[in-house]
């Protein structure tokens, strides 16, 4: 009896990428089906799916459109079946560690030992040495990419038939609507799904970073993931610039968007020039004039990154959103072990520049937290002046209580 299958994929792999799928977590797709409902009958279920896979046999069930709500309009995400995300981290597997050797320094997202971090601290480096930014929006990029120009990038990094062949599965996969219909696609790639950050690097490092390599080497820049900046010396540059990547994404069956797109003075207490915008957003931060102070101890204007108005605002939304005036069952000691680990992400990430920026957001949380003193015991209803001295005598005895009490930002 012949046993062979047509595609040698390693069930080890299978295993692994079921444990990274687990690690990440994520939703139900259209079965419904949790992780934790997928480990019910793990063996299994790995087995099928790597005998489908081996097999040539395996199609990708249609993904659910998630709708995140965003500025002006939402977010599109397609959210895939635990089964087909872990069949995507079988091919990211195989494939990341081709296209990781040709990916260029200046690609920073989703990528093996880079960060936003990095890719922040490199443009505010940049800002100091440029007088000129030009901000870069691609419009709708997800849902516009070109499945054929995709799958040709993907042939130059592979010729291995199964992941040519499940690539092309996972982009012509339909999308299940919220009323139920399922809508075919003839382009993009869903946001939600485990290979598509991987497929868009890919595109872009075709459709931008070689080009800009190749064309524009002296014009630095910084992308993570569709999210890019570029530095000129001059405005007329960054005005030619942008006409010219307008072309270039054309020719890609990119669009930049016209509003969001723009130039950006990088004004600071040396640049003495006028233009009606002189900051941009990048990465939830935003880059503007701001006072610093050198190690000399003298005060200057800087042009630098801090949380963006709209990333606190996000942070403030979700605060509202765990209504902690009606968590009155619980102990402080319960709040603090719930939202610390949201506190710890939030600092860890928004406070590497001028964190003092971070500050107010700290002020609304004590706040909330003396209003839930008041709703939890008696003696401090109605009196927000006796339950603010009573939370600074918690602080005061537990000054490591909170994350953000650890920072001095106590009541």
């Amino acid at each position: 009896m012949n046993t062979a299958k047509s595609f040698d994929i390693s069930k080890h792999t299978v295993w692994e990428a079921y444990k990274r799928i687990k690690a990440n977590k994520g939703a139900a797709g259209i079965d419904d089906q949790s992780i934790a409902e997928f480990e019910d009958n793990l063996k299994d279920n790995l087995y099928k799916l790597w005998n489908r896979m081996s097999s040539g046999s395996y199609f990708p069930p249609p993904v659910k459109l998630v709708e995140i709500p965003k500025d002006k309009g939402t977010r599109k995400l397609g959210v895939p079946t635990v089964s087909d995300r872990v069949a995507q981290m079988v091919a990211k597997i195989y494939l990341e560690p081709e296209l990781e050797s040709s990916f260029l320094e200046d690609s920073y997202g989703y990528r093996p030992n880079k960060s936003a971090h990095e890719a922040l601290g490199k443009a505010r480096q940049r800002c100091w040495q440029y007088d000129w930014v030009l901000d870069l929006d691609i419009q709708s990029f997800f849902d516009e990419i070109d499945h054929e120009l995709l799958l040709q990038a993907v042939r130059k990094h592979t010729t291995c038939k199964w992941i040519l062949l499940y690539m092309e599965r996972w982009l012509k996969a339909p999308v299940q609507m919220s009323d139920g219909h399922l809508q075919e696609r003839t382009r993009g790639t869903p946001q939600g799904g485990v290979v598509s950050p991987l497929l868009a690097n890919l595109f872009l490092h075709y459709a931008f970073d070689l080009w800009m390599k190749r064309n524009y080497p002296n014009y630095p820049y910084e992308r993570y993931c569709d999210d890019a900046i570029v530095h000129c010396k001059t405005l007329g540059e960054a005005q030619a610039l942008r006409a010219t990547i307008e072309k270039r994404f054309d020719d890609c069956k990119l669009r930049l968007h016209p509003e969001k797109t723009k130039i950006v003075y990088c004004k600071d207490d040396s640049r003495k020039g006028k233009f009606s915008e002189t900051q941009f957003d990048f990465l939830g931060y935003t880059f503007r004039q701001r006072q610093a102070k050198s190690v000399k101890g003298r005060y200057f204007v800087s042009f630098s990154p801090a949380i963006s108005k709209k990333a606190a605002n996000s942070i403030r939304q979700r605060m509202r959103e765990w209504k902690l005036q009606s968590q009155c069952h619980k102990s402080i000691n319960d709040i603090a072990d719930w939202i610390n680990p949201k506190l710890r992400g939030w600092g860890n990430y928004y406070g590497k520049y001028h964190k003092s920026e971070m500050y107010p957001i700290y002020s609304l949380l004590n706040r909330k937290l003396t209003k839930w003193a008041r709703g939890k015991y008696k003696k401090l209803k109605g009196h927000p002046t006796k339950s603010s001295h009573w939370l600074r005598r918690i602080a005061q005895r537990e000054p490591k209580l909170f994350v953000h009490w650890q920072l001095g930002l106590r009541p």
